[in-house]
């Protein structure tokens, strides 16, 4: 039994995703944001980085396990489940899954983030902004070429390195960063948004900002 302690709007919704593509037993126990867009104080409670995603393995053989980083969440979960979605048999689309895994919180997140604060901070932000927006599109531009080359980041087949790939490049779409020479990653969204396991967990989730739905939802606001 898996417990997924879920932020809304967070990484920790890719950890549902993945839950219901390999079809195992978990339960969810919900926190919201704070004001500041803060994770709430009663998740240092659970780790003490109180920071989301959480998964808790209550029974591993070695006894309660507390997971804390989304690439191991994902690993640990694709070994529990015999490799289901884990690395692929060929070796060009193993090292190409070994690398999205980390890729996407290692390099891609980051410069994201780093978009992100430069935006809220006056006259000063926009000077940050010049210098960090070349280094994104290189590397949407990089995730596009990629995907003109297939249709999975691992190869021929979708993979628990897609499911990595995904908030990331959503957040980017959602903040009107990919444009129409990124046509290979918006087809890609498309098709990750049409698997009926990403709308199983966005039911069980509740509002994600990042989702299919976001558009609609901003427009009726």
């Amino acid at each position: 039994m898996f417990i997924v302690h879920h932020l809304n709007n967070s990484r920790s919704q890719r950890a549902l995703w993945l839950m219901e593509e390999l079809g195992v037993d978990y339960a969810i126990r919900f926190y919201e944001r704070n004001e500041d867009m803060s994770a709430p104080a009663e998740l240092k409670a659970v780790h003490p980085l109180g920071k989301a995603p959480i998964v808790e393995d209550l029974n591993s053989p070695a006894g309660r396990i507390v997971l804390v980083e989304t690439g191991a969440i994902v690993e640990y979960l694709v070994a529990t489940a015999d490799g289901k979605l884990g690395v692929p048999a060929a070796r060009s689309d193993a090292v190409s899954y070994r690398q999205y895994l980390h890729y996407s919180e290692g390099s891609l997140m980051p410069i994201l983030f780093a978009s992100l604060l430069a935006s809220k901070i006056p006259f000063f932000g926009r000077f940050a902004l010049k210098r960090i927006r070349p280094m994104l599109d290189a590397h949407l531009n990089f995730v596009e070429q990629e995907l003109v080359a297939r249709d999975w980041f691992a190869g021929t087949d979708f993979t628990a390195a897609d499911i990595m790939m995904s908030f990331p490049v959503e957040a980017a779409e959602a903040r009107g960063l990919l444009g129409n020479n990124h046509l290979a990653i918006k087809n890609w969204l498309t098709r990750i948004h049409a698997r009926p396991a990403y709308h199983r967990a966005l039911a069980k989730g509740g509002p994600y900002a990042f989702g299919p739905s976001r558009s609609s939802k901003e427009t009726n606001q």
